[in-house]
């Protein structure tokens, strides 16, 4: 993993868009900070979509950001030849490094215990013990390391979902419905979509009409835990008419009514704080039984390193990648650093080449901002894009949009 002084540089390089004792300037700062520990324990965005979208052969080479590193290994289910995950903050890299290593080095019980239950009183040793032998120096450094006084590794123990910037976040929200009296856990009884309607109808959607909510939502500094800088607030905001409270409305609507609980594990994160503890939970696609066989064998194929995207690609060969998957990371970007991106992304793509990424607002963002003969050279598949978006059962993105190489 890059030395911490190295990250702190990328981390502000990649946030930064304003001087620094500017008061947007300071809250950048504020989030690269955060951002340089643990944010996400699971990736928001749904790799089921993703492969849907992208549609790619075995035997292709794929790039993709870490963030929780579930995505990345969920992606083997389509038996690429490489996935290669680089990501700023080096906790996403301890993460996704633990995981390839427990799914060659457990059995699937084991490694479901660790990162499906992720609560267990063995799991610390499964770490520590088990697997320290099969990880880096650093990557066994960062598990055995303490924050907060406990050992890193402890977190498996106690609900690895509750933990992170994004974990703490979904822990704040359930205590702020316990304030306001919401009971929250009868919408993972429902058995229908017209069930969970009535519910978000009757409970959920008069929250946001709560005024303290409301205060709260409007404060850029609040949807920090959400992996939200400020460019993307703004952003988020723009696409409710400059209210951002209008747009967690709409989002909150979709992930509650638009997809069966008994199916989507995102529902589960937001509303349980964890996956289901029964055989038929609805989890990612790396963690269910029938798939562990073709994940262990294959987790050898991902690597993880602790670069920003752009810097990375730029030590790639000339057509080298069939697939990239950019999350939200250009949202935080400016018209320089898009450039640059996509200049790297379009050296190294493969006749055919797919970019996959996701936005905030609901428009595509490259047009007027990278360059036109440059994004001339990609096709806009807008039948993809809209397919997938509606497929995505995550629901806080306010686009996805995929891009096929032209060459």
């Amino acid at each position: 993993m890059t030395p911490a002084t190295d990250v702190a540089g990328q981390l502000n390089a990649a946030v930064s868009q304003n001087p620094r004792f500017h008061v947007t300037g300071m809250q950048e700062w504020l989030f690269a900070r955060l951002f340089a520990g643990l944010v996400y324990a699971q990736i928001w965005e749904d790799p089921v979509a993703d492969m849907t979208a992208l549609a790619l052969p075995a035997g292709a080479d794929m790039i993709c950001i870490a963030s929780g590193g579930c995505n990345a290994m969920s992606y083997l289910t389509a038996d690429p030849a490489s996935v290669t995950a680089v990501d700023l903050s080096p906790g996403h890299i301890a993460l996704l490094r633990l995981e390839a290593a427990a799914a060659q080095h457990l059995d699937q019980a084991a490694f479901y215990d660790l990162f499906g239950r992720a609560n267990l009183p063995g799991n610390p040793a499964l770490v520590l013990d088990r697997l320290a032998p099969h990880l880096d120096a650093q990557t066994r450094d960062y598990w055995a390391g303490r924050h907060l006084g406990r050992k890193r590794a402890d977190m498996f123990a106690r609900n690895l979902y509750r933990h992170g910037i994004l974990g703490r976040f979904i822990g704040a929200v359930h205590l702020l419905a316990k304030l306001t009296r919401t009971d929250l856990r009868p919408l993972l009884s429902a058995q229908s979509l017209d069930a969970q309607r009535q519910f978000h109808a009757a409970v959920i959607d008069p929250l946001f009409d709560n005024r303290i909510v409301r205060i709260m939502a409007r404060q850029r500094t609040s949807l920090f835990g959400l992996g939200i800088p400020p460019a993307q607030y703004d952003k988020l905001a723009a696409d409710g008419g400059g209210d951002v409270v209008e747009v967690l409305r709409e989002r909150t609507r979709r992930l509650v009514c638009d997809f069966p609980v008994q199916d989507n594990y995102f529902l589960w994160q937001a509303f349980h704080r964890g996956y289901a503890d029964r055989p038929d939970a609805a989890v990612p696609p790396y963690l269910a039984r029938q798939n562990f066989p073709v994940i262990a064998a294959r987790a050898d194929r991902v690597r993880a390193l602790n670069q920003s995207l752009t810097d990375h690609l730029a030590t790639r060969a000339k057509a080298a990648l069939d697939a990239y998957v950019l999350l939200d990371a250009q949202d935080w970007m400016n018209d320089a650093q898009l450039t640059a991106l996509w200049t790297q992304i379009t050296r190294t793509a493969r006749p055919g080449a797919r970019v996959l990424f996701r936005t905030g607002g609901h428009a595509d963002i490259l047009p007027g901002r990278v360059p036109a003969d440059l994004l001339a050279r990609w096709h806009y598949d807008a039948p993809a894009s809209a397919l997938a978006f509606a497929q995505d059962r995550s629901a806080i993105y306010g686009g996805v949009h995929l891009y096929r190489f032209a060459g």
